[in-house]
């Protein structure tokens, strides 16, 4: 057991582990995927959203709508920006094997450097952070889906923001929002520091230039037909489901059904509450406790998180276990987290449970909600910042 923790808490264990996970991803979506299936067989790959993020880029420079169907080429609607359609286009022109091999070291690559770039913890601490984090990321990565980019690109954000880099941070969490629009939620960590003025200008500059720059490629016109249509999807994608969320406990568990929006409000309020406690804002553990919440806030009160999207979620519940003095209550959280969240959907439970129950009862969502309770608990009362293991002397 000894050498297992050690060979765990070592980066070169962890890069080579990632690694395995995208060549592993890649090769199980292309390989699984049928050249040429027959009536009645899945007619679109296994890596149906690359699919969908490549198409969207054809789309974009043909003059397209981005946000209707394409049956004959994808299942399922683009939901992200014109701006991320662009940038698809640096893997659109390669062939299927290699742009997913990239596009999963990517999510793969952002979400390792920005663990990494934590600063103020010990680096084996950082690593058993991404350890527990790996098998949701292989979830994402075999999904071909976007988190982790996005949880990467919103620790990155606060990384630079430490270093007062507030081009860099501003930057990043603009990225994430013109992936998908609640990284939105990463501005709350602004308030923590100095030159706010700096920083919203430098939000809305990049805002803006993301906005705006499809144009150059489209014509504007048809980028304001575009951004229409966007709204026109999400409005409608908004009343579709309820996902592994706070919304989904709610009408699984106790057969209530709140106004999403009302629901939304409520937990956007809990989450500003700790912005009360001004004289914490200087204590690190605090504003590492706030990105951890934020983390696990953005999936558990989205109504359309699925199970790729947890690995966001995880990543926050890894680095507030991982920062916390050790207790009874934490332990028994992560402990529910690893088996609920990040195992329930695997083959070490019967199909039949996973399927009648796991899934019926949005189980995945439960113990990430629960962890997200007690990490506001410790923020409000300041609890976050008593005997942090992980932090350097």
């Amino acid at each position: 057991m000894k050498f297992f923790i050690q060979t765990i808490s070592k980066p070169w264990f962890i890069a080579v582990l990632f690694l395995a996970l995208v060549i592993f991803a890649t090769l199980q979506s292309v390989l699984l995927t049928q050249a040429h299936p027959k009536p009645g067989e899945w007619p679109y790959t296994m890596y149906n959203n690359y699919v969908i993020f490549r198409q969207s880029f054809f789309h974009l420079i043909h003059g397209q709508d981005l946000y209707v169907a394409y049956p004959d080429e994808c299942w399922d609607l683009y939901k992200y920006s014109p701006a991320f359609a662009l940038g698809f286009g640096i893997l659109a022109y390669l062939p299927d094997a290699l742009g997913l091999f990239l596009w999963n070291f990517l999510n793969a690559a952002v979400l390792f450097i920005a663990i990494y770039k934590l600063p103020k913890i010990d680096i084996k601490y950082k690593s058993f952070m991404l350890f527990v984090t790996g098998l949701e990321l292989m979830t994402s990565m075999q999904n071909s889906q976007s988190n982790g980019l996005m949880a990467g690109l919103l620790i990155l954000a606060f990384c630079m923001l430490e270093k007062e880099r507030f081009l860099l941070a501003t930057l990043f969490v603009s990225l994430t929002v013109f992936i998908k629009i609640f990284g939105i939620i990463a501005c709350i960590l602004f308030v923590f520091y100095s030159k706010k003025l700096r920083l919203a200008l430098y939000m809305l500059g990049w805002c803006l230039l993301l906005l705006l720059i499809p144009g150059l490629f489209t014509g504007f016109d048809q980028l304001i037909f575009l951004y229409k249509s966007w709204l026109n999807m999400l409005a409608n994608d908004h009343s579709a489901s309820v996902g592994y969320s706070v919304l989904g406990w709610l009408q699984t568990w106790f057969k209530v059904e709140p106004n999403k929006i009302f629901v939304l409000l409520i937990g956007f309020v809990l989450l500003l509450l700790p912005l009360l406690k001004i004289k914490q804002y200087v204590v690190y553990p605090f504003r590492l406790g706030m990105l951890a919440s934020i983390l696990i806030w953005i999936v558990i009160f989205n109504h359309k998180a699925e199970s790729p999207t947890f690995v966001i979620a995880v990543t926050g519940v890894a680095i507030w276990f991982f920062m916390q003095a050790p207790s009874k209550i934490n332990i028994a959280l992560f402990i529910l987290v690893i088996v609920f969240t990040c195992l329930a959907p695997t083959d070490l439970f019967p199909r039949f449970i996973r399927k009648n129950i796991f899934e019926v009862y949005v189980v995945k969502a439960v113990p990430c909600i629960l962890v997200w309770v007690k990490v506001m608990y410790e923020i409000l009362f300041d609890k976050v910042s008593e005997s942090p293991r992980g932090l350097k002397k």
